[in-house]
């Protein structure tokens, strides 16, 4: 066994392309080593600004000698599938060899494959490996350029050292040979470093300046940076972004702390930090207090003779350059007030269909008080809500933001105190873009709730209404980052949030449609409002569709009707849409705190055809019905009522309610609007269960319709107070006397009137337990 090193040096390889190219190398060397057979032990992968480097451990020094066996076609088949064969197989029609496979004479082909040795194979899969290299950016260099064949790198390629064992593998990529000698560090080492073996890799290149092991340098920066921060008195702003940049930037680091002039603090300090950051790759430090100091710590690449003292000063006076700029972007947004700053939004395009960037911001500031106003969000004061949405986008067209975009949002906040806006109306601007993603901060402050949610609900509604939805892994307008938004906000805050109404609303001037409506229509307009309120998407739809001519004839003021329907239709067409996608998210999620899926769909299904759209509901009835299922019952509830369903599908049997439905009989839903619409329904839904019964029910049967007769209106009275547990253990009351009622009774007796009697009652059991869950969706 034999250890392999292969050092690939090129040029500065960016920091941000390390982590990718060093399991792009992993990747390709097992590719290759499988193919040729090879099993390979540890594989360690390091990587330098200057180079990238792989040890294998445990290399057999030849692979053994194989033969394989390929079946082809009987003898007299076709000659092209003959040939089609031996040229996938590599051999000529001589070669194959003939057996006899049940009776009939078919050809084979034997490949006897010898052994290799492991250093030749190495020499034909580096080669490979370095072709088929996969970089975000790479580059052409030298008079082979011009040629779309030449040799394809990050940055151009200088050297190979490849080691088997002690023995160089010799191989030769673009005029590149590979041997025993690489370069240490640019500034402390000079001259060639030879390396005998993987085990003497890292030692060498130390003695060189260079650590090649990228998380050792890390270790050094981190801890390096937070002892000069210490040594000063101060406390470092961790960073570990900026670790991992840090030591893809040098080879041999070294952390130096400096200073800039205090008047830079009066600029916000995450402007200061971000500068720092983003521009210097600098860390920055608090003080005892928790305030940013005037103190900045950067990472060099060298052991100065002077302490760094020079290469501080050097990088101060760049940071001091980068500040003032940002000073200046400081001073120049606070000469104007953010509403004179919101003026530019209209010269920002927010979507060619969708409009400018004001007239989202227009959207947004209905919505967020009709959340208010509404009693969706409590405790905000709607003209602060107002107010805030109207500022929340200004500080995009600032020149701080033009300059950092990713400070929007927050540089709004700094705007709207310093020119004396209410502290609930600074914070939301700050925070309306929050959360952003799992893990970040979820809003509590109601106004800042109200402006956030009203934000992703516009986001979301808005593009759902121009059919421009989330489609496999693409989501360019970050829709299901608004869902998640959306569904933390209502979580966080316990929001009576239903999002069919909410996402309904944002689409329609509700108070001027109802106005009109109720004017013109005398009590369709509130009607319509009840419809939308209670019944959902396909009523309200169907209410519409057939008030749509009484609409447009009866009113004297028919544009006005037919843009209120027009209105009212776009924003129930995509309603349901809209809710189904962020219940999606909301499955997403569960799923990701280890809840099955199966228990969530089953807890959103409400009754027949319902939907539980308030977040906050759902997630107690998904933990109710996931404590249920933990238990004894709740196994044998589940067991029993597929059951009861399984017969009931096999006999096509609907129930009392489903059988108006199945008979083609007039939809309930369709006679909101009759004024015995009541006495209609009580008499097709009661029509069967206020027969007697023409035989005496047997000792099971009569349990079973006496346990459903109590758990019935306990699990309602439950529902009705939102105590999803104790509605669970209204359910469990069923348990034994369905699990009775099977172990005792004959269901399909031959007597109809049982029979009929019998199936009712299975379905009378599925219904009970429909309002509470949908057992039909749960696994098991």
């Amino acid at each position: 066994m034999s250890d392999f090193l292969l050092e690939l040096r090129s040029e500065e390889i960016p920091a941000r392309m390390q982590a990718g190219a060093r399991a792009e190398l992993e990747k390709l060397f097992r590719r290759e080593m499988d193919a040729a057979g090879v099993e390979c032990g540890e594989i360690t992968v390091w990587s330098t600004p200057r180079r990238l480097a792989l040890i294998a451990r445990g290399l057999p020094v030849a692979t053994e000698a194989v033969s394989e066996e390929l079946k082809g076609p009987p003898v007299g088949a076709p000659y092209q599938a003959l040939d089609g064969f031996c040229r996938k197989a590599g051999v000529e029609k001589g070669d194959l060899e003939t057996r006899d496979v049940k009776g009939r004479a078919t050809y084979f082909a034997v490949k006897n494959i010898p052994g290799r040795a492991t250093k030749d194979l190495l020499a034909e899969a580096i080669p490979a490996i370095i072709r088929d290299f996969s970089w975000p950016k790479s580059m052409r260099w030298g008079a082979a350029s011009i040629s779309t064949e030449s040799l394809r790198w990050v940055r151009p390629l200088s050297g190979i050292v490849a080691l088997l064992g002690d023995d160089v593998v010799e191989c030769e990529v673009h005029g590149v040979t590979s041997g025993s000698v690489t370069l240490g560090h640019r500034f402390h080492h000079s001259g060639d470093i030879t390396i005998g073996n993987a085990d003497d890799y890292a030692m060498k290149l130390r003695a060189g300046h260079v650590i090649v092991d990228h998380e050792e340098r890390q270790d050094l920066i981190r801890g390096g940076a937070a002892k000069v921060a210490s040594e000063a008195g101060l406390k470092l702003v961790e960073d570990e972004g900026l670790v991992i940049e840090n030591a893809g930037l040098t080879e041999w680091p070294v952390p130096l702390l400096g200073r800039f002039e205090e008047d830079f603090l009066e600029v916000p300090p995450e402007t200061i930090q971000l500068t720092a950051r983003v521009n210097q790759k600098y860390f920055v430090c608090e003080d005892e207090a928790g305030e940013l100091a005037n103190a900045f710590i950067c990472t060099a690449n060298i052991e100065a003779e002077d302490g760094g003292a020079r290469v501080v000063d050097g990088n101060r006076k760049v940071l001091a350059a980068r500040l003032s700029d940002a000073r200046f972007f400081w001073d120049v947004d606070r000469k104007k007030t953010l509403a004179e700053h919101a003026k530019g939004l209209e010269r920002i395009t927010f979507h060619e269909k969708l409009g400018t960037v004001a007239d989202k911001v227009n959207r947004v500031v209905k919505l967020a008080r009709w959340l208010v106003e509404e009693g969706v969000i409590k405790g905000a004061d709607p003209d602060m809500a107002e107010q805030a949405a109207r500022l929340a986008k200004a500080d995009l067209v600032t020149e701080m933001v033009g300059e950092f975009p990713e400070l929007q949002g927050l540089m709004g906040g700094y705007y709207a105190r310093a020119e004396g806006l209410p502290d609930a109306v600074a914070d939301a601007i700050r925070d309306h873009y929050k959360p952003v993603g799992q893990g970040d901060e979820v809003p509590t402050a109601p106004v800042t709730v109200a402006v956030s949610l009203a934000d992703k609900l516009d986001t979301l509604t808005s593009f759902f209404g121009i059919d421009e939805r989330p489609t496999g892994s693409k989501d360019p307008f970050a829709l299901r980052r608004a869902a998640i938004g959306i569904i933390q906000l209502a979580l966080e805050n316990l929001l009576p949030l239903d999002i069919l109404l909410s996402a309904t609303k944002s689409h329609m001037d509700r108070d001027f449609a109802v106005k009109e409506l109720r004017a013109s229509q005398d009590n369709k307009g509130r009607l319509i409002e009840q419809v939308i309120d209670e019944l959902g998407h396909e009523a309200a739809m169907g209410l519409l569709k057939g008030w749509a001519p009484s609409l447009r004839n009866a009113n004297p003021k028919k544009e006005i009707a037919d843009a209120v329907f027009r209105d009212l239709e776009r924003a129930l067409l995509v309603a349901a849409p809209v809710r189904d996608f962020v219940l999606e998210r909301f499955e997403v999620l569960q799923r990701g705190e280890g809840i099955p899926v199966d228990l969530v769909r089953a807890s959103k299904s409400i009754g027949e055809h319902g939907i539980e759209a308030n977040v906050v509901r759902l997630r107690a009835r998904v933990k109710a019905l996931q404590s249920f299922m933990d238990t004894e019952d709740g196994a044998n509830l589940l067991a029993g009522y597929k059951r009861a369903a399984n017969i009931l599908k096999k006999e096509d049997w609907h129930g009392a309610e489903g059988e108006i439905a199945r008979t083609g009989e007039e939809d309930p839903l369709a006679l909101v609007d009759d004024p015995d619409m009541k006495a209609v329904i009580d008499a097709k839904m009661n029509e069967r269960h206020a027969k007697e019964l023409s035989y005496e029910p047997e000792p099971a049967e009569k349990a079973l319709m006496d346990a459903l007769a109590k758990s019935e209106p306990a699990a309602a009275r439950a529902l009705e107070a939102e105590d999803f547990s104790g509605a669970m253990a209204a359910l469990a009351s069923l348990r034994a006397p369905i699990d009775r009622f099977f172990d005792e009774v004959t269901v399909n007796a031959d007597e109809e009137n049982k029979r009929a009697h019998r199936l009712d009652l299975l379905a009378a059991f599925r219904a009970a337990v429909h309002k509470v869950a949908d057992f039909s969706r749960i696994e098991g």
